[in-house]
């Protein structure tokens, strides 16, 4: 019995190394990927302004939670070390996942199936992946609370693991809600779940509470309420509303609390596997189109939720066509919101080993991720020899990836001209910076909205594919 068991555990293991090595592998492209994509450049110009001494949301802004920003200075906002540690939790994520599932499951082939799904579509750039967003390191930290969750233990460091996952992004928040609902259903009717919940809670709000004292230390604590909290309020309200009213948020809430209330009063006909898996798929449906837009990351907290249904409709022989057709329905529903994927799965490895194997270039390389990458390291090439080190460089446009092309650290609190036109202070807030640090160069990239501050001491220097390279005169 103990060599059966032995070679259990062996193919295991074997298993765990091949499907993180195929999660490598389907990642190892997004390591050379030249500097892109948007959200990612506004992270690293917040990392870089970190390093310079800058107060977080005071002095640079950005609506999230701030460990994401605090990995990215950590990190000097290197793309390379940055797209690797997030290749590093994705990997972890799936070791997890795997235990995860079979602690659910107790079936070998079940696990096997749903980890290597979920490996697979991390792994690829289908749901953006490839991207170091918030949702690549806070998936880690959620699957190991639900480890802890399914194993009806230490709800403490379940609680402490979402409340990091909360500090790289609040939608963690509907996790911790589908597992306290889970938990409560479950033992609804024992005295000792109150206390459960209470030290789940506790564990969620000590990193909070610590990152909120940080923040009272340093004078900026109402900054990082408005920027990281309030502000994605109206962020969220706005694509949700028809006319004045979140419409669509209410509806949504509507249908989750009704499947709440159905999962209560059915409780006695399923088995804990089902009902967490259950739960947990549908908060993290509803977190997927809480701020009601399509960004294809969004979907990436769903993916653990999601590759489980697939091992439930196997599991649960008794339910599985009511399992299915929710599943079914669900994936309808993401098609609709969310659109197929147009992103050429082929085409993203072929354009890698293509460059990499010297049969494309440089230019025709980037071109693949953003037709107008090129021109960004163009803009950068012409700068980057005119800075001196004190002289500091502003850009009127979205990629803000262009400071750190540049080396340069950006000379306002709104680093990407959609920040500026969106919140109340900001065009009042970057006249002032602009005034005050006097940029050497101000770059307006083309298909924008006009340039809303006052030019009269720059001159044109360069036109270089129609973005507008001004220069200071004095």
């Amino acid at each position: 019995m103990k060599i059966l068991k032995k070679l259990e555990d062996s193919k295991q293991f074997w298993f765990v190394i091949f499907t993180t090595f195929l999660f490598f592998i389907l990642r190892l492209p997004s390591l050379f990927e030249p500097l892109w994509y948007g959200d990612e450049g506004v992270y690293q110009v917040i990392g870089t302004a970190l390093n310079h001494g800058k107060l977080l949301y005071k002095d640079v802004f950005d609506n999230k939670p701030p460990l994401l920003y605090w990995l990215y200075s950590l990190l000097h906002s290197d793309q390379f070390s940055i797209r690797l540690t997030s290749l590093i939790f994705g990997a972890l994520s799936v070791i997890a996942f795997y235990l995860l599932s079979k602690k659910l499951f107790k079936n070998n082939k079940i696990s096997y199936l749903i980890t290597l799904v979920f490996a697979v579509l991390f792994g690829l750039p289908t749901l953006e992946g490839n991207i170091a967003n918030a949702e690549n390191f806070m998936l880690l930290p959620i699957i190991v609370s639900a480890i802890f969750i399914v194993k009806q233990r230490k709800f403490f460091l379940a609680g402490l693991f979402l409340g990091l996952a909360f500090l790289f992004k609040i939608v963690a928040v509907f996790d911790l809600s589908a597992f306290m609902v889970f938990y409560f259903i479950l033992n609804i009717n024992s005295l000792k779940k109150e206390f459960k919940l209470i030290s789940l809670l506790e564990g969620f709000f000590l990193p909070i509470f610590l990152v909120s004292m940080f923040f009272i230390f340093n004078g900026t604590f109402m900054d990082f309420i408005k920027a990281a909290f309030i502000s994605n309020v109206s962020y969220v309200s706005s694509g949700n509303k028809i006319g004045i009213l979140p419409i669509f948020l209410f509806l949504k809430l509507l249908f989750l609390a009704g499947f709440v209330i159905l999962a209560l009063l059915k409780r006695n006909k399923f088995n804990p596997t089902t009902l967490f898996v259950l739960i947990w798929f549908a908060f993290s449906l509803f977190n997927a189109f809480f701020s009601q837009r399509p960004y294809g990351h969004y979907l990436l907290t769903l993916l653990p939720s999601f590759c489980l249904m697939i091992g439930l409709i196997i599991f649960e022989k008794q339910y599985q066509k009511i399992i299915t057709a929710i599943f079914l329905l669900a994936i309808f529903t993401v098609i609709k919101g969310f659109g197929i994927p147009k992103f050429d799965q082929s085409a993203y490895y072929k354009n890698f080993v293509s460059y990499v194997m010297g049969e494309k270039s440089t230019t025709d390389y980037q071109k693949f991720f953003d037709p107008n990458t090129p021109y960004d390291y163009e803009i950068a090439r012409f700068i980057k020899p005119k800075l001196n080190k004190n002289d500091s460089l502003y850009v009127w446009g979205n990629n803000a990836q262009l400071y750190q092309l540049v080396g340069a650290v950006a000379p306002t609190k709104y680093v990407v001209s959609y920040h500026v036109t969106y919140y109340n202070d900001g065009l009042a807030t970057t006249k002032k910076d602009l005034e005050e640090t006097r940029p050497k160069f101000i770059v307006i990239m083309p298909n924008n909205s006009p340039f809303a501050f006052d030019l009269s001491n720059y001159y044109l220097t360069i036109d270089i594919h129609q973005a507008k390279i001004y220069e200071r005169l004095l």
